[in-house]
């Protein structure tokens, strides 16, 4: 019989029963698997842990009902079944395992590589049906053939290793990764227009996020190479499944794999399952002995750790602070990610470093938490990965970046001040602070400014000369686009400018593109915060 004091752990999905073996040295542990969520409500009162995999769902009212859970772990990377804001107002831990399907995903992509070029699933079927046919199967080899991999992420990064040991050569595209962490996967690192056109295999490994939903669509796959192959083993929804259909169907592209969909599973007259130059798996990835064993384990590690009053190392959501400390930290808490999603959006890729000075009364608070919100706000452009104090040094040192943070009580233009220093794309320094508790942008590189870090703005550099303001206001108004603020900054008379017009109406890309033709305009992003 268990000691009454010691945790009960609660399973309700299936995992490995080496993560049951390791679960069961730290607590009591029950299995309840196919629940309903009345039952899982009706039962989850009783537990210290919960652990999960895709199939159940953790509401707001499941967490509300486990009254005495501590830590809820999901075996397997994402977290979209379980309410992690819920989560967090109670203080419970969210644990996941990220890396656990990485070399199952990364095979899985190169199995589907070599059974489009090898023609191995048609060729089987038609010998089934009776039909010997060698000529009609002629295949192509992989060696020095260009693989592009979109997404340079842990995923990404092994299918390039694996790629380079059948003597492919290897491209990729990640706008966040830096040309020293590529060049350490032995790969080219490229735009995305040049990896569409270089191409004999197209690899997706990019999160699902709103920059990359339709990353690849009719217009890109038309950009690539006529017999080019491509490989989705990522996530349903960063290609158009259509477009995708239609480029095999016209013989503009050679095949195609797809192992994850938009919708899973995709009805029956799926343009994909409909075309037969489409190799599809129902989201094999992460499906081998493996790494259900390894995504298994290292969420039940986790659970122990943190039922025995230690750490994880995965965790999703950042511990709770107290009432008056989480206020008194918000506003600073709302600059610093605006901070870090600015400098996303003007082009930020590439990031070595990334120096946080924090001065006056902000610096008399433990930076982690603000650094944290940083880097959440500059990685949520390219990752899906939850970023918070817990992992967000982790993540950022996984992409390659290196943080570092100063503290000042001195004062110098502002009572408080947070300023980032980023190594990326050239140096860039962004500087803001508080007025009247609300954030504010005040300095861009050597630009002095005054703007509230919210809602859609363009941001120009051009050339200081007359008629730039009337040329982008004429532009903005023929196409109906309303100004709501417009400011200046810039470091000499006719020389180097910033300019940043606030706007209440949406830019669409052919507007984007017309102000980019003015005369003068060196860039433009549009940001919206």
């Amino acid at each position: 019989m268990e000691p009454p004091d010691r945790p009960r752990i609660l399973v309700a999905d299936p995992i490995a029963d080496d993560g049951i073996a390791r679960l069961r040295r730290a607590g009591q542990v029950d299995i309840g698997t196919s629940m309903s969520s009345a039952e899982l409500i009706a039962r989850v009162g009783d537990y210290d842990a919960l652990v999960v995999r895709s199939e159940t769902r953790v509401t707001a009212d499941v967490i509300a009902a486990g009254r005495r859970l501590r830590v809820i772990g999901r075996a397997g990377v994402g977290v979209d079944n379980i309410d992690v804001a819920a989560a967090s107002e109670r203080g419970i831990l969210v644990v996941n395992a990220p890396t656990g399907n990485t070399v199952a995903a990364a095979e899985h992509t190169i199995a589907m590589v070599l059974a489009l070029a090898r023609n191995i699933a048609p060729a089987a079927a038609a010998l089934r049906a009776g039909s010997w046919e060698r000529s009609r199967f002629v295949g192509t080899e992989l060696r020095d053939k260009t693989l592009a991999v979109i997404g340079l992420g842990k995923i990404g990064f092994e299918v390039a290793r694996m790629a380079l040991g059948l003597q492919m050569r290897v491209v990729a595209h990640d706008p966040l990764v830096a040309p020293e962490r590529a060049a350490q996967a032995g790969v080219r690192l490229v735009d995305l227009d040049t990896a569409l056109a270089e191409a004999d295999v197209l690899t997706v490994h990019t999160p699902l996020t709103d920059a990359t939903r339709g990353l690849i669509g009719a217009a890109e796959l038309a950009r690539m190479r006529k017999g080019a192959r491509v490989v989705n083993v990522g996530r349903g929804g960063i290609i158009d499944e259509s477009a995708l259909a239609a480029a095999v169907a016209s013989g503009h592209l050679a095949g195609a794999a797809v192992d994850v969909f938009t919708t899973e599973p995709p009805p029956p007259d799926h343009p994909l399952l409909r075309e037969p130059g489409v190799l599809v798996t129902p989201h094999l990835g992460a499906s081998t002995v493996e790494a259900q064993v390894s995504v298994a384990t290292d969420v039940a590690d986790q659970i122990v750790s943190v039922l025995q009053g230690g750490s994880a190392r995965w965790a999703v959501n950042a511990p709770q602070l107290g009432p008056e400390e989480l206020a008194e930290l918000e506003p600073y808490r709302v600059l610093a990610r605006r901070l870090g999603s600015l400098y996303a959006q003007l082009g930020g890729g590439g990031v070595r470093a990334l120096s946080v000075e924090y001065r006056g009364a902000v610096a008399e608070n433990e930076p982690a938490i603000l650094t944290a919100e940083i880097i959440g706000g500059l990685l949520q452009h390219f990752t899906q990965d939850p970023v918070n104090v817990v992992n967000a040094r982790l993540l950022a040192r996984q992409h390659g970046i290196e943080v570092s943070e100063q503290r000042s009580s001195e004062a110098v233009e502002y009572a408080s001040s947070i300023t980032l220093r980023v190594d990326g794309s050239g140096v860039h320094e962004l500087t803001g602070t508080l007025s009247n508790g609300t954030p504010r942008v005040v300095r861009l590189d050597s630009f002095h400014l005054d703007l509230v870090p919210e809602g859609t703005f363009l941001l120009f550099h051009h050339t200081d000369r007359p008629g730039m303001i009337g040329a982008i206001g004429s532009c903005l108004g023929r196409a109906g686009v309303n100004i709501a603020e417009l400011q200046l900054g810039r470091a000499e008379p006719r020389g180097e400018a910033v300019m940043v017009v606030v706007v209440d109406d949406p830019v669409p890309e052919p507007l984007v593109s017309e102000l980019r033709r003015i005369d003068g305009v060196r860039s433009l992003s549009v940001v919206e915060l």
